[in-house]
């Protein structure tokens, strides 16, 4: 079977509070757009679990022995900065899902891809995988974050627009309008 005679499934867009900016964002472009708040609050999710392991220890001591706390402590330490991550990742995933406030996620993003357009560069990365596999990966990793609490599952494949199937849930003729107005107005500026 071609890859044209596949069906298509389309992303499906959720009701939300605030503008989708992508349905399946990979994960550098999450972490770049965290907030300076993320990364605080995966910090302190980070240290909750060793302190109140230290606290308890302070409180009521365990009188394990020599050696028996510090295996405890470590993996206590281990669990932390899992967890601390995920709250930080998944409070920046959300927002481009449009489940929180996103003005600045979303300057950011008109900024980006603007600037790939400008460039010639395609929107999303390219990929050295085949359109089917890549629209497997789109499929498998779309509004991913909204479960990472079950099974933490991130976006590393780059989705090429194949065949002006939108992987990533928009429409991006924004970006390039965007563009051409930027170009437009550049070109009247030197003239």
């Amino acid at each position: 079977m071609s890859d044209l005679q596949r069906p298509y499934v389309p992303a499906k867009r959720l009701l939300t509070d605030y503008p989708l900016i992508d349905s399946d964002p990979h994960f550098k472009r999450v972490v770049r757009y965290a907030r300076p708040s993320d990364y605080a609050a995966g910090a302190v999710t980070s240290v909750l679990g060793p302190g109140l392991m230290l606290l308890w220890e302070q409180i009521a001591p365990s009188y394990v022995g020599r050696g028996g706390f510090a295996p405890i402590m470590r993996l206590n330490c281990l669990l932390g900065a899992g967890a601390g991550f995920l709250y930080f990742y998944n409070r920046s995933i959300l927002r481009f899902y449009g489940f929180e406030e996103n003005k600045r996620e979303i300057e950011m993003d008109m900024r980006e891809m603007v600037d790939k357009v400008k460039k010639g560069e395609p929107l999303y990365g390219t990929s050295n995988m085949t359109p089917y596999m890549q629209g497997v990966a789109s499929r498998n990793s779309r509004y991913a974050g909204v479960w990472l609490h079950i099974i933490p599952w991130f976006n590393f494949v780059n989705h090429e627009q194949a065949r002006n199937i939108p992987c990533h849930g928009i429409d991006t003729a924004k970006y390039y309008q965007q563009a051409e107005r930027e170009l437009e107005a550049e070109r009247t500026r030197s003239a």
